[in-house]
């Protein structure tokens, strides 16, 4: 058995950005992924809410969640530079603001320090009835042209409930790494 360095202990760091429209649902996925038993509530973001996670004992995230009013969205991409992966959190629901969302999320996805990343977009608030379906927001987004040079993932979930987020993460957390070795 060989001897085991110190650079082998070493946690990976993977900073997460999370975006969406106001009201999708993004801080209160992070904080029940934080707190995952736990109930709160959660009021607009006015500027932005960081969070470290242990993913396992490999890998450790900082998620960055981006308010995501008019006014807010005009400053994400000061939060782009560094980004491993990313979240975009869809109200799966609000069909009025589904046109809104997809136009945001190409915005992001064409600025240069976010070429290549992986995404997982959640289709949060399956709860609701009339919520639209991962394949439904798949096409909605046109994900499979506008996310074919980078992994992608549609999770369908719940952030009151925490439903699909840890999967979510999970399938994140394996892109970034696959990139990295890749790299």
């Amino acid at each position: 058995m060989g001897l085991v360095t110190s650079k082998e202990l070493k946690t990976k760091q993977v900073r997460v950005l999370m975006l969406g429209l106001e009201d999708a649902g993004k801080s209160t996925l992070l904080y029940k992924l934080k707190f995952s038993n736990s109930e709160f509530l959660t009021a607009s973001t006015i500027g932005f809410n960081v969070e470290m996670l242990q993913h396992d004992k490999r890998v450790s995230l900082t998620v960055w969640d981006v308010g995501g009013q008019y006014k807010m969205r005009q400053l994400w991409p000061f939060y782009f530079q560094d980004t491993d992966g990313l979240v975009f959190v869809v109200d799966s629901a609000d069909k009025k603001r589904i046109e809104d969302s997809r136009k945001e999320f190409e915005r992001a996805l064409k600025h240069e320090c976010l070429k290549g990343i992986p995404v997982v977009v959640m289709a949060n608030k399956q709860d609701l009835n009339g919520a639209l379906s991962a394949e439904e927001i798949t096409k909605c987004f046109h994900l499979r042209r506008c996310c074919s040079d980078r992994d992608w993932y549609v999770q369908p979930c719940c952030a009151k409930t925490g439903e699909g987020l840890r999967a979510a993460f999970n399938v994140l957390i394996s892109h970034v790494l696959q990139k990295e070795m890749t790299l």
